[in-house]
């Protein structure tokens, strides 16, 4: 056994490496999620389906030129146990696995070539605060490390306060977030594609909120993927 090996036996005695899926002890090789859960995870298959449901949900609504979710989100499924760790457990990369997993699904689907910004759904600065991160962040960063595609996280703030989406319903979850958003630095995205990021789409206000207010962008095209999505 090596140094390195004992140390980190040792710091495994006080800080377990567990599967931020399953909550299982992850094996010398693996990380954030163990390989069991990997292969398990519920894929939608979404990216390579132009009509499919998420995109037929904004029918009428929001004119998205393609929408996914890497995921099925099932109710004390694998997925949400990933979401709550990366929302409520500061659990980072959990939220970097995520995004890896989404950057995979979308890197060589036609619907999602030529985007030339991730644009994370931004947190209040009061909230981002509280939590510590912006979670659509680190989706977006591991969208970014698997595609290259640039973040723009500049672009898009969230400049009023509002409560947690969480046990509202369908038509409150839209007012609550109706005209919260603001663009900035709008010039450079004139006929740029950008693809919007967020965790879970359930109702779909808060990505149909952001997108009113990039929609008047001249030449703009928008997309909109998320970790997950509610059911199957």
């Amino acid at each position: 056994m090596t140094f390195r090996d004992w140390l980190n036996s040792i710091l495994n005695l006080f800080y377990p490496r567990v599967c931020a899926a399953c909550g299982e002890a992850l094996l010398k090789d693996e990380e954030t999620v163990c390989l069991k859960c990997r292969y398990l995870l519920p894929k939608t298959g979404y990216e390579l389906n132009a009509e499919n449901p998420l995109a037929q949900h904004f029918y009428g609504r929001v004119r998205f030129h393609a929408v996914t979710a890497c995921f099925f989100f099932a109710k004390s499924g694998k997925v949400q146990h990933l979401i709550h760790e990366l929302k409520y457990k500061g659990n980072k990369e959990a939220g970097i696995f995520l995004g890896q997993q989404l950057g995979e699904s979308i890197k060589g689907a036609p619907l999602f070539q030529g985007i030339d910004y991730l644009i994370p759904v931004p947190l209040h600065p009061k909230r981002e605060k509280q939590r510590g991160y912006n979670q659509s962040l680190m989706i977006a960063k591991g969208i970014s490390e698997v595609t290259g595609i640039a973040i723009g996280d500049k672009y898009l703030v969230r400049a009023i306060y509002t409560e947690t989406q969480t046990h509202k319903t369908a038509d409150e979850r839209f007012k609550n977030v109706k005209d919260i958003f603001e663009v900035r630095f709008a010039d450079e995205l004139k006929g740029k594609h950008v693809l919007l990021i967020d965790d879970v789409l359930t109702t779909g206000a808060t990505l149909e909120s952001c997108a009113h207010q990039l929609e008047n962008i001249p030449g703009i095209t928008i997309s909109a993927a998320t970790a997950a999505c509610a059911g199957n």
